[in-house]
């Protein structure tokens, strides 16, 4: 090889040596780099938004109205009752009876206490209401056991009362004939309870906030007594299976339900779902919904007062979670003060040099707008610049007016940009907001999972 020749070879060489090293240099810089970023960097989670829905409901304490009256004991003396509490009663049917010196009364509680006199067909019947209350029971409803224990109670004392009112026929006669003993039918067909509360003359037309209000609430329980006195309370007569259900509503309902006529309803205590009919009424500057029930009067003839779920419909949207909303802050520039910017169609300001008087054009990302203003926050402008007016000598000031839009930020390009929702419903862990909001997610983004903890513009590393 000539001389030449390995010259040329040396530099050639050297010069893909020195390549080489460079190369291998800028590698090991990147490497460091991002090795660097990652470990000084707070990883970001991320949630990618999905269709979804959340149903919109309400709980409020409703007010039970029923067609009732009390009935007043007729004589003193000693009392049996004869029907079960909540049971159908005809005109025909001894609802209780009064012993004026107590010897009827004292046979009729000894036959009471004589379970042989219980019927085949008796005692088939309570084994059927055991059986149908065991296999709907649910333990999240378990003070309905004790409802259930004294239904069940009512019912074989009124069996054995039955009974005693045929044993002892004669005796009964003859007292009767003595002007002794008393036994008492329902002057109209209906349901019997045996409890008081003051509310029994109370209609949906003639109820007051106080009494919807009542912290005090009491009932007084009438077969905790063995005697009676004339004119004594003895028991409550519901004469129709038709009742209402009052409830108080705050404005923005009443308005949402304007137009309805019907409502699907959740009794908290059991979970019982229906869909009634219903009105709108005020009283005293409040609104009350007036619910129309036309059957299960009986499944609550125990409650006054009781815990109403109103399903008020289903929101329809893109379902984020909760720890991804956040709020941020913008300027908010008149509309007129934006002009295109040459043959761009983006908006743009002109931006007045306080210190040369010349005018530098800008233009600046807008976030969100309403009828008169557009936002924008700080990426180009700053608090105090002077904005020129196009074709005018106007001026305004940046940060004269600021103001806060709630959103996300969307990371799907490796940083963070904040966009605006508008948000339909939410609950305690996601929110489902309109979809196809200018400025703001589509379905599938990306979004940080931790808004709070995110800033505009900011690099994100998964």
């Amino acid at each position: 090889m000539s001389q030449k020749n390995k010259k040329v070879l040396k530099y050639h060489t050297g010069f893909n040596l020195n390549i080489g090293f460079i190369v291998f240099f800028v590698i090991i810089i990147y490497v460091i780099f991002h090795i660097f970023t990652y470990f000084t960097s707070n990883p970001v989670s991320e949630y990618e938004v999905q269709q979804g829905t959340i149903a919109t409901n309400n709980i409020y304490k409703g007010m039970i109205i029923r067609e009732e009256s009390v009935v007043y004991a007729e004589e003193s003396g000693n009392l049996n009752y004869f029907v079960s509490n909540g049971s159908k009663v005809a005109t025909s049917d001894v609802v209780y009876s009064v012993d004026t010196d107590g010897s009827i009364a004292t046979q009729i509680t000894g036959a009471q206490n004589d379970a042989s006199a219980i019927t085949d067909e008796a005692a088939g019947q309570i084994i059927t209401d055991i059986n149908s209350f065991s296999s709907g029971y649910n333990r999240r409803y378990f003070s309905k056991v004790y409802t259930f224990k004294n239904d069940l109670s009512a019912q074989l004392t009124q069996v054995l009362s039955q009974n005693a009112l045929t044993s002892l026929a004669d005796t009964i006669s003859t007292a009767e004939a003595n002007n002794t003993f008393y036994t008492y039918k329902p002057t109209a067909p209906g349901i019997v309870y045996y409890g008081i509360d003051g509310y029994e003359d109370v209609t949906t037309d003639s109820f007051t906030l106080d009494q919807y209000n009542n912290t005090n609430y009491e009932e007084t329980d009438l077969t905790d007594n063995s005697t009676i006195n004339q004119l004594d309370p003895v028991y409550k007569l519901i004469t129709s299976e038709n009742w209402n259900i009052l409830i108080n509503v705050p404005d923005n309902v009443a308005k949402s339900l304007n137009d309805k006529s019907v409502i699907k309803i959740r009794f908290c205590d059991d979970d019982y779902t229906t869909t009634v009919s219903f009105s709108l009424l005020k009283k005293d500057d409040a609104f009350f919904l007036k619910l129309n029930m036309k059957n299960s009067l009986i499944r609550y003839i125990n409650e006054r007062f009781t815990n109403i779920e109103l399903v008020l419909g289903t929101d329809t949207g893109l379902k984020i979670p909760n720890s991804a909303i956040t709020k941020k802050e913008f300027f908010t520039i008149p509309k007129d003060y934006f002009t295109a910017s040459g043959d761009s169609d983006d908006s743009s300001l002109m931006i007045k040099d306080k210190s040369s008087g010349s005018v530098n054009i800008v233009s600046p990302t807008i976030f969100s707008q309403n009828d008169d203003f557009y936002f924008v926050d700080d990426e180009y402008l700053k608090d105090g610049d002077i904005i020129v007016k196009p074709d005018s000598s106007s001026t305004y000031r940046v940060g004269t007016d600021k103001d806060k839009l709630t959103g996300v930020y969307n990371i799907n390009k490796g940083y963070a940009v904040f966009k605006q929702i508008k948000v339909l419903a939410s609950n305690d862990d996601y929110t489902i907001v309109e979809a196809k909001t200018p400025y703001g997610i589509s379905l599938y983004d990306h979004i940080a999972l931790d808004g709070k903890s995110v800033k505009e513009n900011q690099t994100i590393t998964k």
